[in-house]
């Protein structure tokens, strides 16, 4: 059992949530939260609603393996979201999560301006599996990142 969790997929304009059941083994969408101020509070606020143990955030990475800007955005956020939950927040390479989502959604006949409301949700879905399986390949400790808040130390 890996015990409940959160999906996060860190956007410019959205921030898509996913969860998982009770049992901790399916992942599915719960929020879409707009970027800004707000968003780590309200993360915080599903974890907590949802008694998640831990946090997953989307590291979009490029393809070599290098970090742009968007990783360096998830980075803050994971950092911040951190500080507002006693969850463990993980950093977990989410490389092709949103092409992955939108062309799990347009194999299912969502057209483009159906998936913008709900892509972030489904990147966050493809995430939280990924994660998922990593826990349960016992490698999550080794592929993943914890985020520590401020003034703690591993």
């Amino acid at each position: 059992m890996t015990g409940r969790a959160l999906g996060v997929d860190v956007g410019t304009v959205r921030i898509g949530v996913a969860a998982t059941d009770a049992a901790g083994v399916m992942a599915f969408p719960v929020e879409t939260v707009k970027a800004g101020r707000a968003a780590a509070v309200r993360v915080a606020e599903i974890a907590a609603e949802r008694e998640s143990e831990t946090v997953y955030v989307g590291l979009p990475r490029h393809m070599g393996g290098g970090e742009g800007e968007s990783a360096a955005k998830a980075r803050r956020f994971a950092a911040l979201l951190a500080e507002r939950t006693p969850a463990t927040v993980r950093l977990v390479d989410e490389r092709r999560s949103t092409v992955s989502a939108s062309a799990a959604m347009h194999q299912a006949g969502r057209s483009a301006r159906d998936q913008r409301s709900l892509i972030d949700q489904a990147a966050a879905v493809v995430i939280l599996e990924g994660a998922l399986e990593m826990v349960r390949a016992g490698t999550v400790e080794n592929m993943t990142d914890i985020v520590r808040p401020k003034g703690t130390h591993a």
